[in-house]
C-alpha cells in the first residue's frame, strides 16, 4: 500500500502548477491582424502593398456572452502570449484536479461503506 504523503504528491505538485500559472494567467484567445492605414502613398495603400502589422488582439466572451477584446500594445505582447498560454495550461490542471477529487471523494465513499 502506497504511503498517504506519496499518494497525495502528485496533487500537491498539480496545485503549485495551479498557483504558478494563476499568477500570470490572462483569460482570451490572441489574434493578428494586418491593417491599412489612412495615409496616402503609404505602401500600404497600394494593391499587392504589404499591410501594417501584426497587430496582437484578445478576445474573450464578455459577462453577458458578447465576444468582446482588446488591443495589445508592442510592449505587453510577449507577456500577453505568456499569459494566454498558462490561461490554456491552467484549464487543463483545473481539469485534472477534478478528476483527482472526484476519484479522492469516490474512494472516501467507497472506504466508508
Amino acid at each position: 500500500m502506497p504511503r498517504s504523503d506519496d499518494a497525495h504528491a502528485p496533487r500537491r505538485k498539480l496545485l503549485r502548477e495551479i498557483v504558478r500559472l494563476a499568477d500570470v494567467a490572462v483569460f482570451g484567445t490572441v489574434s493578428e491582424t494586418y491593417r491599412t492605414c489612412g495615409r496616402p502613398g503609404c505602401h500600404c495603400q497600394r494593391r499587392g502593398g504589404s499591410k501594417h502589422g501584426p497587430h496582437l488582439n484578445v478576445s474573450y466572451r464578455g459577462e453577458n456572452g458578447k465576444t468582446t477584446g482588446y488591443y495589445v500594445p508592442k510592449g505587453a505582447e510577449e507577456a500577453t502570449r505568456h499569459g494566454v498560454t498558462a490561461w490554456q495550461r491552467l484549464q487543463r490542471c483545473l481539469r485534472e484536479l477534478a478528476e483527482l477529487n472526484k476519484d479522492r471523494n469516490l474512494r472516501r465513499a467507497r472506504e466508508a461503506e
